[in-house]
């Protein structure tokens, strides 16, 4: 099958027209290798016997299979499990629109951010060996880092008044910016063609934005952790993750770029919307994902398919553990997915979420807007992921598009809705 090429993508100007009989497919899962493993450790139920309507969870796919028609997406995954079982996986229209490969639920996805927890899973595994402590400063293991500077209004620098910890990084209080914040762009602080040496050059050269421990600034200090997860385990950050999280959990799909070809042949294709209506091929960055890059960077980056998402958030729900294979203590999990934030850092930060050591939002307080249990953590990503897992209600809810903006017609909440509205117990 011919693959669509980054210049192909460039090139593309125009939205595709639909053809409604082909996006109103859904796919049943075939029985495939991936999904015989998926069977093993979150066995099919049918949904009333774990609590949902089945008439109900046809209203979601219902509602993705209208978004497809509508030309505001090309396709979508989506999963619902509870208590331990499987209890819908649906797959909505393509893949791509000019070759129109159906999506399934082996389609490879982009999902950038969702990275953060997986990196948080690692680095906290190598924390209970005793690797590290969280209140280290990150200068004892990257020496680069104990030359980082404040930045002042007046365009001077000083001191800051302590150093950035591991914890800092994985709460996002280093004073670290966003990889897509204006400063950071203009001073070219990343790419994914520079090594990793050289992202650490730079990233130090800028001011950072506060004293550690200050505030909340989502950053590109998971990219960090994805280092010193290098720097403590003595292994590079991509085959730990396969070694220690992706083979033990089954995660047989889950990978840093595309490398055969088919594998690229699974390779969804990102979309936005153009004027007028309808979608067409966009890059959010120049990241191929066909190709191994240079910079792996545990902030962003994994390809993954709905199940085997499903099984690292089942691991989270398990705290710890799935199939048998533990990779993280009982205590370690709840510490992760419990608000890490101080009471004057959520107090500024404001809202009903805090934030865990699993990159994670935690859901504080109850929110009309959001009627999920108190404690129901999630996260998503650039292009059109996201996953919640409620421990309260036992239910993990993943939806996975490829689009930019993320959450077109507010897809993310209409979905999630109709699969809380579904529950019967």
């Amino acid at each position: 099958m011919k693959q669509r090429t980054t210049s192909d993508s460039r090139r593309a100007v125009r939205s595709y027209a639909f053809r409604p009989a082909l996006f109103a497919v859904v796919l049943a899962l075939p029985l495939t290798q991936t999904a015989t493993l998926s069977a093993q450790v979150l066995p099919r139920a049918v949904p009333e016997s774990v609590g949902f309507s089945s008439e109900r969870l046809a209203e979601a796919t219902g509602l993705l299979q209208q978004l497809v028609q509508e030309q505001k997406i090309a396709g979508a995954v989506a999963a619902v499990a509870r208590r331990g079982k499987l209890a819908y996986l649906e797959a909505v229209g393509v893949q791509d629109l000019a070759t129109r490969t159906p999506m399934t639920e082996r389609s490879l996805l982009r999902i950038y951010s969702m990275t953060k927890s997986v990196t948080a899973v690692a680095a906290m595994m190598l924390h209970e060996e005793g690797k590290f402590a969280l209140d280290d400063p990150v200068a004892k293991y990257i020496p680069e880092f104990a030359n980082v500077k404040v930045g002042l209004p007046d365009g001077t620098t000083r001191q800051p008044a302590r150093g950035i910890t591991v914890a800092d990084l994985l709460l996002h209080t280093s004073g670290l910016n966003h990889r897509t914040s204006a400063i950071y762009r203009d001073e070219k602080v990343r790419a994914r063609e520079m090594t990793m040496a050289q992202f650490i050059a730079n990233l130090v050269r800028v001011p950072l934005m506060e004293d550690p421990g200050t505030r909340f600034r989502y950053s590109e200090s998971t990219t960090i952790v994805g280092h010193l997860v290098e720097v403590w385990s003595g292994m590079p950050f991509d085959q730990f993750l396969e070694a220690r999280i992706f083979r033990p959990l089954g995660m047989t799909d889950t990978r840093f770029w595309a490398a055969t070809p088919e594998q690229r042949a699974r390779l969804a294709t990102v979309y936005a919307p153009v004027p007028g209506g309808g979608i067409t091929p966009v890059e959010i960055e120049t990241v191929p994902f066909s190709e191994r890059p240079t910079l792996i960077e545990g902030a962003v980056g994994l390809l993954a398919t709905v199940p085997d998402y499903l099984r690292f958030s089942q691991m989270l729900l398990n705290k710890g553990e799935l199939g048998g294979i533990r990779l993280l203590k009982t205590s370690t999990v709840e510490a992760m997915v419990r608000n890490g934030l101080s009471d004057a850092i959520q107090q500024a930060r404001g809202g009903s979420n805090g934030w865990g050591l699993a990159n994670v939002n935690v859901l504080l307080r109850a929110n009309p807007n959001n009627p999920a249990s108190v404690g129901e953590y999630s996260w998503d990503g650039t292009a059109g992921t996201i996953f919640w897992v409620d421990p309260v209600q036992e239910t993990i809810i993943i939806l996975m598009t490829q689009s930019a903006p993320s959450n077109p017609d507010q897809i993310r909440q209409r979905f999630k809705a109709i699969v809380q509205r579904a529950r019967i117990d």
